[in-house]
């Protein structure tokens, strides 16, 4: 394949950067809660808050998600493996908050449900195949 020639992205890479570029704007909503600059919704009421650890915590989480977004979209073989620890991960913290509090589920369910939608796409044979996975 020589320099001129565009590298042929297969549609479950697009899909799945596209995916992992919406977990990065959910992280952003996240950060931007943990800032107190919007609120956190706890069924009809709203509450504003301001937690520097989980502000921080948040914007390394959008690095991590903006960054594999990137891997994805060059379709990186190690993007496949990133992605599905990173998923797996924020399937727990979700998993652990929808438990611990029944009334943060608004704020934590879209985040829960891009990250399991992502975690079944990757684990399709297509997808694997195409960032190289057996």
């Amino acid at each position: 394949m020589s320099a001129a020639t565009p590298k042929h992205r297969p549609f479950g890479a697009t899909l799945l950067a596209i995916l992992a570029g919406i977990a990065a704007l959910l992280a952003v909503v996240h950060l931007l809660q943990a800032l107190g600059i919007l609120p956190y919704f706890i069924g009809e009421q709203t509450v504003r808050s301001f937690n520097l650890w989980n502000a921080f915590m948040w914007a390394l989480m959008v690095w991590v998600w903006v960054w594999v977004t990137q891997m994805l979209w060059r379709v990186d073989p190690q993007a496949w493996l990133f992605l599905a620890v990173i998923t797996v991960f924020n399937l727990i913290v979700d998993f652990t908050l929808l438990l611990g509090s029944s009334t943060q589920w608004s704020d934590v369910s879209l985040s829960f449900i891009v990250n399991a939608v992502i975690l079944i796409y990757i684990m399709l044979p297509g997808v694997r195949q195409a960032f190289g996975q057996k």
